[in-house]
């Protein structure tokens, strides 16, 4: 049994041509989604998958209505290639329930693999490319090193609370410390030998 999905991206586009194409292609049920490719989350193509036995075939009208890249259109073929269906995309003339078909599939799943190398290949470079300037991965620290200092000269006052100058920044009292020892600077500067807070 053939079984159709269509989808277009909004409410106000028109799926018409994919639901004629796919009619003409034998599909005796089609499944009809508006929702952008880029969500995660598709009900109608669940409910697709749901309704598919093994021996079916999902058939669609161009492989982008299916996947969102590359690697998520081979890693769903596959899954249904394990659970005994077949997949048919018309305007690309591909048919993994022939050996051309598959043979296509395979060279998808070839090339999916080599994108994936090369985006962990870029990103390692990057990394590396970025610790040789002094630069390290991680979130940006709440406050700059301009700022601890002024933080640090704040704090000379003793009329001055940690309280208020975290909120002077708009950080916690937690991430004021962390970044007082970060930089360098005692967390009282009131009694940097003592290791003591004048505010508690």
């Amino acid at each position: 049994m053939k079984i159709g999905y269509a989808r277009v991206s909004t409410s106000d586009q028109d799926p018409q041509l994919q639901l004629d194409d796919l009619a003409k292609a034998g599909c005796e049920d089609v499944f009809t989604e508006k929702q952008s490719g880029a969500g995660k989350e598709r009900p109608v193509l669940d409910q697709c998958f749901r309704t598919l036995r093994k021996g079916d075939t999902l058939v669609v009208w161009r492989l982008d209505r299916l996947g969102r890249s590359l690697k998520h259109l081979v890693e769903t073929i596959a899954t249904l290639e394990d659970r005994g269906i077949g997949f048919c995309s018309l305007r690309e003339n591909i048919d993994t329930t022939t050996a051309g078909g598959r043979l296509v599939f395979h060279i998808f799943g070839a090339l999916a693999e080599f994108e994936h190398s090369l985006i962990r290949d870029r990103t390692k470079a990057g990394l590396a490319a970025a610790r040789a300037r002094g630069r390290v991965g991680g979130r940006k620290p709440s406050m700059s090193r301009a700022n601890v200092k002024k933080a640090a000269a704040m704090l000379l006052d003793p009329h001055m609370t940690k309280t208020e100058v975290a909120r002077h920044f708009g950080i916690s009292r937690v991430t004021l410390n962390e970044s007082l020892k970060r930089e360098g600077f005692p967390l009282d500067p009131l009694y940097p030998q003592a290791g003591g807070e004048h505010d508690k």
